[in-house]
């Protein structure tokens, strides 16, 4: 919009923009098409408002004593079905659901009894999760990486087992507290402390 009144708000605003650098003006588009771009991008949105859904869902199905079980210990959350999946599903709340994913791929993987499954199964794992640069790279040493490489060539159901360990580690010093914490698991506490209460009572 341009305007030749003195004083004009839009005519002092253009003048504004004109005195700025070229490379601020170019910044700043480029600063609003990434906006435009995470906004409008459907899994982002997706994983935002199917979170709580996700939560309600398989809050409905667990049981209360189960779902009280998950904060006694990591253990007891990954013997749990549903306390995986709610587990996973915190966990992409901090796009870090990859830890998960690889500890999960690994213990698929030691159940391979086929030699030929087992190296090619081997070897999708590591491209996935743990070569430098991997497309879901997890965050292990760069020594416990070069050991993996190497077991590699001699695939055998315990070739990961020092990454995984060096995962489960990570996730439940960082990530398991966390969980513990969220709002998510707060709510699911409190209905299933609520739902044992109600039985009780009519017992």
């Amino acid at each position: 919009m341009s305007c030749w009144v003195p004083g004009c708000p839009a005519l002092s605003m253009c003048r504004g923009l004109a005195a700025l650098p070229i490379a601020c003006l170019e910044r700043a588009k480029d600063l609003k098409t990434r906006l435009g771009i995470l906004l409008h991008k459907p899994e982002m949105g997706h994983r935002i408002r199917t979170s709580s859904k996700l939560q309600l869902g398989s809050r409905r199905r667990d049981s209360s004593h189960e779902v009280l079980e998950w904060r006694e210990s990591f253990d007891q959350l990954l013997k749990s079905k549903s306390g995986v999946t709610a587990f996973h599903t915190f966990l992409k709340t901090e796009f870090s659901e990859e830890n998960l994913d690889f500890w999960l791929a690994c213990e698929d993987f030691k159940k391979t009894r086929s030699k030929t499954k087992l190296a090619s199964k081997a070897n999708r794992i590591f491209e996935e999760f743990v070569q430098s640069e991997a497309p879901r790279e997890v965050n292990i040493d760069h020594e416990t990486r070069e050991i993996t490489r190497k077991n590699l060539s001699g695939a055998t159901s315990a070739c990961f087992n020092e990454a995984q360990a060096k995962t489960r580690t990570l996730m439940e010093k960082d990530s398991y507290p966390r969980f513990l914490k969220s709002a998510s698991y707060q709510d699911m506490t409190k209905q299933a402390t609520s739902r044992a209460i109600s039985k009780r009572s009519h017992t």
